[in-house]
């Protein structure tokens, strides 16, 4: 069995979430999606509108993910990849080379985003700064 994992904030899922999931479960027969944390989000300095468990519960429910696992430092990735017998390490190309050091454990892939969505476009057309206290 071929394993893929990919990481992110999964903060407002929306058509480039699943287009990336879609594209990285297709590499491989199985797909992890390690959830930054709300606390390691924190330390990140960003702040997602959605919790943690309700992004995991969310992820879960897409049929493209198998698993869903937190993510709660930088330095976890070596780690899950050899944990979880990954064969392919995914993300998105604006994380290009970022994740080289991957690849002395597994086949990194850089996807191309979906043109014209991000998390952070619909956080500010809907007025959401990062700063402001909008999450209850």
């Amino acid at each position: 069995m071929k394993k893929v994992i990919t990481y992110g904030t999964f903060d407002l899922i929306h058509k480039g979430h699943i287009r990336l999931l879609k594209r990285a479960r297709a590499l491989g027969d199985h797909l992890t999606v390690c959830v930054s944390s709300d606390e390691f989000n924190a330390i990140k300095g960003k702040r997602a509108y959605t919790s943690y468990e309700d992004r995991k519960y969310i992820l879960e429910s897409i049929r493209y993910v198998d698993e869903v696992i937190p993510e709660t430092t930088w330095d976890q990735k070596i780690k899950d990849v050899q944990e979880n017998d990954i064969d392919i390490f995914v993300m998105g190309d604006d994380w290009e080379g970022k994740f080289d050091f991957l690849k002395d454990y597994c086949e990194v892939i850089y996807l191309p985003r979906t043109e014209g969505i991000s998390t952070t476009k619909i956080k500010e057309d809907l007025g959401l700064q990062a700063g402001a206290d909008w999450k209850e």
